[in-house]
């Protein structure tokens, strides 16, 4: 342990090209940090090493919203890798989300309340693909990885109170689904003789325009050979139409993973 403190003190000291990362990208989004949201992400997940080359999984997932005072989404994936080649890797996945749909409001031309819908909770299916490429320089570990999903929200009966009759009424909320897709840029910093594991990110989402970004900072550490902890910071920054009617966002995110 005193070794890795010695390293990690070391090491501080140099500006990597991740904290570079982190604080260019991060600077044009302050000024509307101070309208921002904030949620915690917690998720729970088991990976299972087939063999060189196949890897599976599995992971649930909560978060919060409203400054952590909502829950906004249970979910529950599955997912396969195979690795093409020793830089490359392909791998797909499905997931199972059950979220709390914000209220919504209308109103009439003259200013008064039209009608009102409670929030509510539905679910969505997810299906994606995604190709990721590596290549280590010295001891940094740079990833790229372009992830196309598929997200499909079943319809749902609900009820909304209509103002003008002051009534409650049964409404349906449509079906729909959305094509994405993710690119990932990732850096990871190898610590000599240390268990922490830092890494920082950018990733963009495409529905035929830039709808959202995130960056990421964080690490995990590797408690034993087969429990890894994780810990990271995260700023989803709105750019358009986002199908999951999230606003921009501070994020704190904690992460498990058993290994076997």
């Amino acid at each position: 342990m005193d070794r890795c403190r010695k390293t990690i003190t070391r090491y501080a000291r140099i500006p990597t090209l991740a904290a570079i990362l982190v604080v260019g990208l991060l600077g044009p989004t302050s000024v509307k940090a101070q309208s921002s949201d904030f949620g915690i992400w917690s998720a729970v997940g088991v990976e299972k090493k087939i063999n060189k080359k196949w890897n599976v999984g599995a992971e649930t997932e909560f978060r919060t919203r409203n400054d952590s005072k909502t829950p906004e989404r249970w979910s529950f994936g599955v997912d396969g890798s195979y690795k093409l080649m020793r830089y490359v890797k392909v791998a797909a996945a499905y997931s199972l989300f059950y979220d709390n749909n914000k209220e919504k409001i209308t109103w009439n031309p003259d200013g008064n309340y039209n009608n009102w819908r409670p929030s509510y909770w539905g679910v969505r299916h997810r299906f994606s693909f995604s190709v990721t490429g590596n290549v280590d320089i010295g001891r940094l570990k740079l990833s790229l990885r372009e992830r196309w999903q598929y997200t499909y929200r079943p319809s749902k009966i609900t009820e909304r109170y209509d103002f003008d009759n002051a009534q409650w009424e049964t409404t349906e909320v449509r079906g729909k689904g959305r094509n994405v897709l993710r690119s990932r840029f990732r850096v990871r910093y190898d610590i000599p003789h240390c268990k922490l594991d830092p890494y920082t990110d950018i990733e963009l989402f495409n529905s035929w325009s830039l709808t959202k970004m995130r960056y990421t900072i964080g690490a995990d550490y590797k408690i034993r050979k087969r429990h890894v902890v994780g810990l990271y910071y995260r700023w989803q920054n709105i750019t358009g139409d986002d199908d999951d009617n999230q606003p921009d966002c501070h994020i704190l995110g904690t992460g498990y993973t058993f290994k076997f």
